[in-house]
């Protein structure tokens, strides 16, 4: 089985009220908060992309870097890569943003201990990415993403998070946390299994 498993909301947890609102006290600037559960930076402040760009590129990157793992990521990732799981860790992070989001989400993979077996940056349909590369399952935070996935035939897990309550329906399966996660990848598996899909 090969899994591909999303870095921003689905294994760390990314302050952007925090960080952002920090560096908008510390400028001075007139922008204000719109939505503290929005998983896009443009989405948190009334603020423009150029506006995002600068804050990224002025220090805010950090807020991506310093993310915390979500408990138990890293337990879980390890048991799959034992019971001989295949971990793809799928990223949309773009060069615009990261310079290098390749080596930057490797750098916060390692120094967190999440072990993998692949990375991919840059992949903006991560459905059509898994379906094309033989993936039988996509974590991720984005309903969009998801959909794409399950569209597409591949087996989709939503990190659900206040973000994406709403719309979490929409995804056959969800989890809050990674003990969740870890149950919908484990009925898929029996799923599959009992389809005789390998």
């Amino acid at each position: 089985m090969r899994i591909a498993v999303d870095i921003d909301d689905t294994l760390n947890a990314v302050d952007r009220v925090r960080y952002a609102g920090e560096y908008i006290r510390r400028k001075n600037l007139p922008f204000r908060l719109v939505d503290e559960n929005a998983h896009m930076l443009e989405k948190v402040y009334d603020w423009s992309h150029d506006d995002v760009l600068e804050f990224v590129h002025d220090g805010g990157i950090t807020a991506f870097t310093d993310a915390p793992a979500r408990k138990g990521a890293r337990e879980v990732l390890e048991r799959w890569r034992t019971a001989g799981i295949e971990v793809i860790v799928l990223t949309s992070r773009v060069a615009e943003w990261f310079g290098n989001p390749e080596k930057l989400s490797r750098d916060w993979l390692e120094k967190r201990h999440i072990p993998y077996d692949g990375l991919v940056a840059s992949c903006a349909d991560k459905g059509a990415y898994c379906a094309q590369n033989n993936i039988d399952i996509l974590i991720d935070d984005s309903v969009e993403q998801c959909l794409s996935a399950q569209g597409k035939g591949v087996y989709a897990v939503l990190a659900v998070s206040r973000a994406t309550l709403e719309r979490a329906r929409e995804v056959h399966y969800g989890g809050a946390n990674w003990k969740q996660i870890d149950a919908a990848v484990a009925h898929i598996a029996g799923l599959m299994l009992r389809a005789g899909t390998p």
